[in-house]
C-alpha cells in the first residue's frame, strides 16, 4: 500500500478527456495546447502528446519543460519577459506571444525571426471570480485598444484571447466570442492564427461538443485562421485524486477529523477562491469537518458526511485534484509533499516521484 499522502493519476480517466480533445480537434479542425500553469506533470505526457498538438506557456521555465517534455508544437507567452531570460525563451518556442506592444517593441530585433503573436484583452469574460478576471478593471492582461493594435499588425501573426475561466456554458462561449468578432473583426481577417485560450470546459459531462466544433469551424472560415485552444482543466479534469490518512478525530462543537495533507499546501486553489474539496462519493448519519495539519487556522478541506465513525487510519480520497495543485503545491509549515502516482492503462499503480527532507532543504538557503 502507497503512503499518503499522494495525488493519483489515473490513465483511464485521463483518456477519456483525450479522446474528447481528439473529436474536437478532428471536427473543428482547432489544435489543442496543454497549458501548463494549469497541469506538468510530464510522467503522463506520453499519453497526453498523443492526443494534443503541443503546449503553452506562461514562464521560461514552463516553455522549457514542454520544449523538452512534450512533443508538438511549443507556444512561448508571458505577462512580461525579462532581458536575461528573451533569448533562451526564443530558442525553446515556435511562437511566442507578447503581452503588451510595448514588449513587443522591446523585443522586436532578438524576436525578428520568430513566429509573434500578441494577447489581446477582448474587454469580455466569462469569470465567476474576479481574482481570475482578464477583463477586470485596470486588467494587465493583453492589449484593449483596436486602434494600437492596427498600428502594429504587420509585426505579428496572430492574436491570443484568453476570456474564460471554469465557463460550461456553450450559449455564453458563444454570446461572448459574438462580441469580440463585432469589435476585432477587422484585425481577425488580418492574421493567420487565433488562440481562443483556456477555461472553456468542454470535456465535462453533457458539453455539446458537435455546437462547440461547428462554431470553431466556421469562425476559422470566416477569417482565414488555424484556431488553438489552450485546455488545462479540460485536459485533465475528473483524472486524479489526491489520497490522505485520518491522523486524528476530536470533538470542538463539530466532529473534526486531521488528515495528513493541506489545502494550504497541497490544494491551494482551494484556499484561494473559498471552495471546497470534492470527496470521493460517501453518504450517511455521520458529519466530519476534514481538516488540514498545517498550523494554519482555515485548513479546512470541507465537511463530509461518512456511514460510519472515521478512526485513525482511515484512508480518504480528494477528487478532481489534478488542475493548479502540483503546479502549485509549497512546503509551507513544512509538510511533506504528497508523492506523485500513476495508475496507468493496465491499471498498475507506479510511485514516479516522491518528496524527501532533502528536497524541503535544498528549497530553502
Amino acid at each position: 500500500m502507497i503512503k499518503t499522502p499522494y495525488y493519483l493519476i489515473d490513465k483511464t480517466k485521463l483518456l477519456r478527456n483525450m479522446e474528447k480533445i481528439a473529436y474536437v480537434r478532428e471536427h473543428s479542425g482547432a489544435k489543442a495546447l496543454l497549458a501548463l500553469k494549469c497541469f506538468a506533470t510530464w510522467s503522463v505526457f506520453d499519453l497526453m502528446q498523443e492526443y494534443m498538438d503541443g503546449t503553452t506557456s506562461s514562464s521560461l521555465f514552463e516553455v522549457r519543460l514542454g520544449r523538452e517534455k512534450f512533443a508538438g508544437e511549443t507556444h512561448a507567452y508571458s505577462v512580461a519577459y525579462a532581458d536575461d531570460e528573451i533569448d533562451e525563451v526564443l530558442a525553446n518556442s515556435d511562437k511566442i506571444i507578447f503581452n503588451s506592444i510595448s514588449q513587443l517593441n522591446r523585443f522586436a530585433d532578438k524576436a525578428a525571426d520568430a513566429v509573434k503573436g500578441l494577447r489581446v484583452n477582448p474587454g469580455v469574460s466569462n469569470s465567476e471570480f474576479i481574482l481570475a478576471d482578464p477583463a477586470r478593471p485596470f486588467s494587465r492582461l493583453g492589449e484593449w485598444d483596436p486602434e494600437k493594435i492596427e498600428a502594429v499588425i504587420d509585426h505579428i501573426s496572430g492574436f491570443m484571447l484568453h476570456y474564460n475561466c471554469e465557463n460550461n456554458d456553450f450559449d455564453q462561449l458563444d454570446q461572448s466570442l459574438a462580441r469580440i468578432e463585432e469589435r476585432f473583426a477587422h484585425l481577425l481577417h488580418q492574421v493567420e492564427w487565433v488562440s481562443l485560450g483556456g477555461g472553456i470546459h468542454f470535456t465535462g459531462e453533457g458539453y455539446p461538443l458537435d455546437r462547440f466544433c461547428a462554431r470553431l469551424k466556421s469562425f476559422a472560415e470566416r477569417y482565414g485562421v488555424q484556431v488553438y485552444l489552450e485546455p488545462g482543466e479540460a485536459a485533465i479534469t475528473q483524472s486524479t485524486s489526491l489520497e490522505v490518512t485520518v491522523l486524528d478525530t476530536l470533538y470542538n462543537g463539530k466532529h473534526l477529523a486531521v488528515v495528513d495533507s493541506s489545502i494550504e499546501a497541497h490544494l491551494l486553489d482551494l484556499l484561494i477562491y473559498r471552495q471546497e474539496a470534492k470527496m470521493a462519493p460517501c453518504d450517511g448519519p455521520h458529519t466530519y469537518m476534514v481538516c488540514g495539519k498545517s498550523c494554519l487556522a482555515g485548513d479546512i478541506f470541507g465537511e463530509f458526511k461518512f456511514d460510519h465513525e472515521l478512526q485513525v487510519g482511515d484512508r480518504l480520497s480528494f477528487e478532481d485534484a489534478a488542475g493548479y495543485t502540483m503546479v502549485k503545491k509549497n512546503w509551507f509549515n513544512g509538510v511533506k509533499m504528497p508523492s506523485i502516482a500513476v495508475r496507468q492503462l493496465d491499471g498498475r499503480v507506479e510511485v514516479v516521484r516522491e518528496f524527501t527532507f532533502d528536497d524541503f532543504a535544498n528549497s530553502l538557503s
